[in-house]
């Protein structure tokens, strides 16, 4: 029920803050209104955290509690953390240029790594600090009714900065708001397991200091956060694969063509939130008016541009439909390299004509990143089956690389 009631004053909070500090809220694929909710998100918690980190520090070092100053140093790092977020979204928001034509918009995810490094730096210094102070036997910190209020404050703070920031994050798809409000959620456990630790303190007399054992639980869960966080924006920096649902968004808009009778080699290259560029290769019949084709081209790639806000551009592959041979091959070797792995398909199919001892059949596989077979034990595989579908079947395969994850 508490939790239920933070999440809705949350809600009505930030339609609150929404309101009063964003501009035409609703076109978030407009740059400076995304810029003024990442603007937002990271006053918000620069004010937050200030405030958090003041408060725990001084009743941490007036009880003696390394975990609780521990505590606040993470909401400093924190703060660090939203103004490391204001200047990435401010840098992110500049237009394009000559030095970067595709924009800055990948300065947001690097300022999302940067995020994750000070939380890691943070647990680790915890850890080392809390286990010095488990060995040396300090005696443990006498806690007072408001080392509690206050811990119970930071914790409904917390949890509201987390609905806050998942709401905006979501809302502009930004990496750096939702890895903000993932560390919200394990600010949250840490100030609670602290809390925990202070009512047991006041209840119990233990043979042991509470409070750095819960420290070295905190940092421990301090640097599996951060190390999470890393890797996610990680990966969009070095390149991951795009969002599933994307790839549906783009698909179902190029199926819709009733020219279209096939499509491979989609490749989505992400330039950061809301610049997004992709290429695809589409299978239309041989003998298809040019003209007409272009210009239905023309339009599928507005289309998804509008759809999903990504530049589309297509490739047009002229494939024969007519030929009941061809379309009999095609479908059989197919369903033969399905038996190799699932998840394999082919494309660009051609066929030379049917001879006594010699049928070439021309096509390109996509195979699967982490398929172990190299391309040459799979074109001895791909021929061996072939020669089983017929003996004149001769392979002449171009192995591509899936690039969709799929």
């Amino acid at each position: 029920m508490a939790l239920r009631a933070v999440r809705e004053q949350s809600f009505d909070m930030t339609k609150l803050l929404i309101k009063l500090f964003v501009k035409d809220s609703g076109n978030v694929k407009d740059k400076s209104v995304r810029n003024a909710y990442g603007n937002l998100a990271s006053v918000t918690g620069i004010v937050c955290n200030i405030i958090l980190c003041l408060m725990k520090i001084i009743i941490g070092a007036i009880v003696s509690s390394i975990s609780i100053i521990a505590d606040g140093l993470n909401n400093l790092s924190d703060m660090g953390s939203s103004v490391i977020s204001f200047i990435g979204f401010k840098l992110a928001g500049k237009p394009a240029d000559r030095d970067h034509p595709f924009g800055h918009g990948r300065i947001e995810y690097m300022s999302a790594f940067i995020i994750s490094v000070l939380i890691l730096i943070v647990g680790i210094n915890l850890l080392i600090n809390s286990i010095k102070t488990l060995i040396s036997r300090s005696g443990a910190p006498v806690y007072d009714i408001w080392t509690v209020i206050i811990l119970t404050i930071s914790i409904l703070m917390k949890l509201w900065m987390f609905f806050f920031n998942r709401k905006l994050g979501k809302k502009i798809d930004s990496s750096a708001l939702i890895a903000t409000a993932k560390d919200s959620v394990n600010d949250v456990v840490a100030t609670l397991a602290i809390l925990v630790s202070c009512l047991l303190s006041r209840i119990f007399a233990l043979p042991f200091n509470l409070d750095a054992v819960m420290a070295i639980l905190v940092s421990v869960f301090i640097i599996y956060a951060g190390l999470t966080s890393a890797k996610d924006t990680t990966d969009q920096l070095l390149g991951g694969p795009p969002d599933k649902e994307l790839i549906k968004d783009i698909e179902k808009v190029i199926s819709s063509f009733e020219e279209f009778v096939g499509i491979h080699d989609l490749i989505v290259h992400n330039y950061g939130p809301g610049r997004q560029l992709a290429s695809v290769h589409v299978e239309v019949p041989y003998n298809i008016n040019i003209v007409e084709c272009h210009e239905q081209i023309d339009i599928c790639e507005k289309k998804v541009l509008e759809e999903t806000g990504v530049e589309l551009v297509i490739h047009m592959d002229p494939i024969d439909t007519d030929n009941d041979a061809v379309s009999e091959a095609r479908a059989r070797m197919s369903d033969a390299i399905k038996t190799i792995d699932e998840r394999m398909t082919l494309h660009d199919f051609r066929m030379t004509p049917m001879a006594k001892n010699r049928t070439n059949l021309i096509f390109d596989v996509v195979v699967p990143s982490d398929l172990k077979l190299s391309d040459k034990e799979l074109n001895e595989k791909i021929g061996v089956l072939a020669k089983e579908i017929n003996e004149t079947y001769c392979c002449v395969i171009t192995f591509d690389t899936d690039y969709i994850g799929d």
